[in-house]
């Protein structure tokens, strides 16, 4: 799980880009972040999806 900090620096960058832009370096913080918040949720929906089991029901 990405920190709490992390997430909010996220969120500070992207209402920063919104209103003034972001310098280069901003930028890069920036696609930096993302990307491992990107990584986090598709491990973390990765080993959600791996962990259900599929029941049918019986027809009869």
């Amino acid at each position: 799980m990405l920190s709490q900090a992390k997430l909010q620096r996220i969120n500070e960058l992207a209402r920063k880009k919104k209103t003034q832009g972001l310098t280069p370096s901003e930028a890069e913080e920036q696609r930096l972040l993302r990307e491992e918040y990107l990584a986090v949720f598709r491990k973390t929906f990765r080993d959600h999806l791996d962990r259900i089991t599929v029941v049918e029901a019986d027809h009869h």
